[in-house]
């Protein structure tokens, strides 16, 4: 059960990871070893999936990013796994869904250049014996990415 000083951890953590148990503790007015307490356990529960850093593809080179709509030939288990294995593996892959509707998988891929692109779409879509139709959109601008969630206590909802 997530209470209202676990959500005031997550939702401050999610904003900005690299504060101390100090740090944290005093803003959510708890002891470090109080705060630390709740961290670990919120580690391990795997509530807290990552601790990671939020690069800016752009700023590395990967200047296209791309939301690439994906239908299998066939949908049983073994095709929808064997692209879900593919998808988690490659590292161009920045998001990958499974979903409802018409389309089966919604990618989110970072590109170097079209050419990059093209090797990816031959490769995974083309030549893809999984795969019968795709449609990939350019994204023009990003308004607005993250991987933040928010966090409500239980007896807040």
């Amino acid at each position: 059960m997530i209470d209202r000083l676990d959500a005031k951890i997550l939702n401050i953590v999610q904003q900005n990871n690299r504060l101390t148990v100090d740090q944290l503790g005093a803003e959510v007015g708890l002891s470090p070893s109080a705060c630390q307490r709740r961290l670990s356990r919120l580690r391990k529960d795997n509530i807290i999936r990552a601790d990671v850093a939020v690069v800016d593809p752009a700023r590395v080179g990967r200047k296209l990013a791309m939301i690439i709509d994906v239908t299998l030939e066939k949908e049983n288990l073994e095709w929808i796994n064997r692209f879900k294995e593919a998808m988690k593996s490659h590292p161009l892959v920045m998001q990958c869904y499974y979903i409802t509707g018409e389309k089966d998988f919604v990618l989110i891929v970072s590109m170097r250049d079209m050419a990059e692109f093209e090797r990816f779409q031959n490769e995974y879509c083309i030549d893809s014996p999984v795969v019968s139709r795709f449609s990939t959109s350019v994204v023009v601008d990003t308004v607005k990415a993250g991987l933040s969630v928010e966090v409500v206590s239980e007896d807040e909802k």
